[in-house]
Parts: C-alpha cells; sequence; structure tokens
C-alpha cells in the first residue's frame, strides 16, 4: 500500500545538513511515509552517503533522484514529487531539521478538512531555536511575500491552528489532489518565490491553507544560497514578478509599480542607513551588487514574460476564487511596507 506521506527532500552539495535532515525524519512519531531525496548534481560525497545510508531499522523507506545537474528548488522538487507515491507530498529543506511531532501535526491537520490544500508549518531559526523563521506567509501588493513572524522571539503567540497565505515549501505539507489541479512548482522561478507562486494558485483554485503551530522545524536559512547572496536577490525580485504576472487580477498587476517603487524609496533608505534587509545586505555585499542583481532581475523578468503570460491565461481558466474575493484575501494577508523593508 502506498504512505500518507511522501517527504521530499532537495540536496545539493550539502551533505553534512542532509544527514542531519534525514536523522531528524528517522525520529518522527508518525511513520507511515516514506521518504524521496532528490541531489542535484552534487559535487561533494552526498550521493556517496545517501547510497551507503540505512538509518535505523524502522526507517521508512529511502528512495533516491539523481539528477545529472542543478534543477533548483523548484525542479527538484518536481523531480521527487513525479515518483512519489504518498497522497500528501511533504517538503523539508535539506538545511532544516524536523521535531518529532513534525509529520504527524501537519498530516492531522490536513485530514481535519477535505478542503485544506497546503499546511504551514512553525519554522524556527536552527541557531536560535527561540527565534522565528516564519509561520506561514504574506505578501506586499507588488507580489513579494515576507514570512509571517519572520525575526520575532516565539513568546506563544502563534499557538493557534489558523489560516495562512501560504506554506513556506522548506518545511510544508501538500495535498496531491491540489498538485494534480494546479501543476507543480514552476521550474522557471529555479528557488525562492516559486513556494508562493505554487500556493496562489492553489488559493484561486478554491483549496485552503492553514498553519499548525505544533509541527515544527528549525532551519538554518539561506544555506544553500547565502543570506545575503547576490544570487538570492536577483531571483526573489525576479520571481515576485513572476508571481505578480501568474496570478495578480489586472487592476492590481496594472498598480502593482507603483507599490513597488515605493518599496524601492523605502530600500535605498535601508541601505543608505544601514536599517531592514537591504541595510545588511549592503553590509555584507554592496550597494552596488544590490542594484546589479536587481538591474539583472528585471532584465530577466522581460526576457521571461511570454511564457509568464501564457502561464497566467492557463492559471486564469481554473479558478474558482473571484477577483474580489482574492485581492480581499491578498489584504486580509498583507505585509506592511514597513514591517517588509524596515523591519518595523
Amino acid at each position: 500500500m502506498n504512505p500518507t506521506v511522501s517527504v521530499v527532500v532537495v540536496n545539493f552539495n550539502r551533505r553534512a545538513l542532509l544527514e542531519r535532515c534525514l536523522h531528524s525524519l528517522e525520529q518522527q512519531r508518525f511513520r507511515d511515509f516514506e521518504i524521496v531525496v532528490v541531489d542535484n548534481g552534487s559535487s561533494d560525497d552526498s550521493l556517496n552517503f545517501l547510497r551507503a545510508w540505512s538509518g535505523g531499522k524502522d526507517m521508512p523507506a529511502l528512495r533516491i533522484v539523481a539528477l545529472g545537474n542543478n534543477r533548483g528548488f523548484s525542479g527538484g522538487c518536481n523531480a521527487g514529487i513525479e515518483v512519489a507515491t504518498g497522497r500528501y507530498i511533504a517538503t523539508l529543506n535539506n538545511d532544516a531539521v524536523a521535531d518529532p511531532l513534525w509529520l504527524e501535526e501537519l498530516a492531522g491537520a490536513m485530514d481535519s478538512d477535505p478542503q485544506i490544500g497546503m499546511c504551514a508549518s512553525k519554522i524556527l531559526l536552527d541557531a536560535d531555536r527561540r527565534r522565528i523563521d516564519k509561520v506561514g506567509h504574506l505578501i506586499y501588493l507588488d507580489g513579494l511575500n515576507h514570512g509571517r513572524g519572520s525575526g520575532e522571539e516565539d513568546r506563544g503567540q502563534y499557538e493557534t491552528l489558523t489560516e495562512t497565505l501560504f506554506p513556506d515549501g522548506a518545511a510544508a505539507l501538500y495535498r496531491r489532489a491540489m498538485l494534480d489541479e494546479t501543476g507543480l512548482f514552476d521550474e522557471a522561478f529555479f528557488a525562492y518565490g516559486d513556494d508562493a507562486d505554487l500556493g496562489l494558485r492553489g488559493r484561486l483554485a478554491g483549496w485552503h491553507c492553514v498553519y499548525a503551530p505544533r509541527a515544527i522545524a528549525f532551519h538554518s536559512r539561506s544555506a544553500t544560497a547565502g543570506e545575503f547572496s547576490p544570487l538570492k536577490a536577483f531571483l526573489i525580485e525576479r520571481n515576485r514578478i513572476f508571481v505578480a504576472v501568474k496570478t495578480f487580477p489586472l487592476p492590481l498587476l496594472a498598480v502593482s509599480p507603483l507599490f513597488t517603487l515605493v518599496r524601492f524609496a523605502f530600500h535605498a533608505y535601508g541601505a543608505i542607513f544601514s536599517v531592514g534587509s537591504s541595510g545588511r545586505f549592503a553590509a555584507s555585499a554592496s550597494r552596488f551588487g544590490l542594484a546589479a542583481a536587481i538591474v539583472r532581475a528585471y532584465a530577466s523578468a522581460i526576457t521571461h514574460m511570454p511564457s509568464m503570460w501564457r502561464a497566467r491565461i492557463k492559471v486564469r481558466q481554473a479558478i474558482r476564487l473571484n477577483d474580489r474575493a482574492f485581492v480581499a484575501l491578498l489584504w486580509k494577508q498583507r505585509i506592511t511596507l514597513r514591517a517588509l523593508t524596515l523591519g518595523t
């Protein structure tokens, strides 16, 4: 019989992190699951480790998908989902470790309502397990997403099973029936924002998303791409354009550049006065590097625009949530500009 859950882990040159991740899965109290590890063409000894690794005697089945090249988070997840057999698909970053109750809590939340298509975890920072990485996601009205509660001390303020916009792919659960309807991750994203795109497509199709507070994972954030790398800045800015083009109603899409201009003004302030995410990026890299990454992001977005518009048409053909209800959802689950850019 097929397992209830297939856990998909994507790896690229992070053998030590991968070992920690797999050991956390070995300790899950929920046992009806399989593990699918997708290796994105690693050049370290990740594959040798996987082929030799047996885990404990009661360890769920481990399946290995070895890709010849790096297809990013989105492509790696898709390769794993394509061979997975569970009716629920969990995604867990290789730089994350799961609490023993993680799968049990996610599966229980999913089982509670057949209209739930996605479940979000409480993701805490592995380096400081009292601090929140994210507990679901919020969105700014130009397509940029941000983790709900990101950076806050975990004082018990997010302990209620509640609706959230979409889960973070670092530790999430998806209903296969939803994925069959909406399609998988969009591989044009490569990484960052691909979970936002999938989540918003799911919401447009009428599926719900809940946050399960006792489904806890600990995340070594950006261990693969780097917390403030130019590559991460490029992907985040380009992919938020992809999200807006594919999912936003036309009136909101038309005015979204105005939201972006205001956001850039706040980012510029942060970079100059060393405040917020842009200030931290400028401190760790350079203001020129940040500006160059943004220019490259827009050039790439323009290049991909025809394919994104075709994808938009396909998404719009399958929606069940009308534009008014969707905009109301985005407004309810929005992040303020100051919180997004300056962290206040």
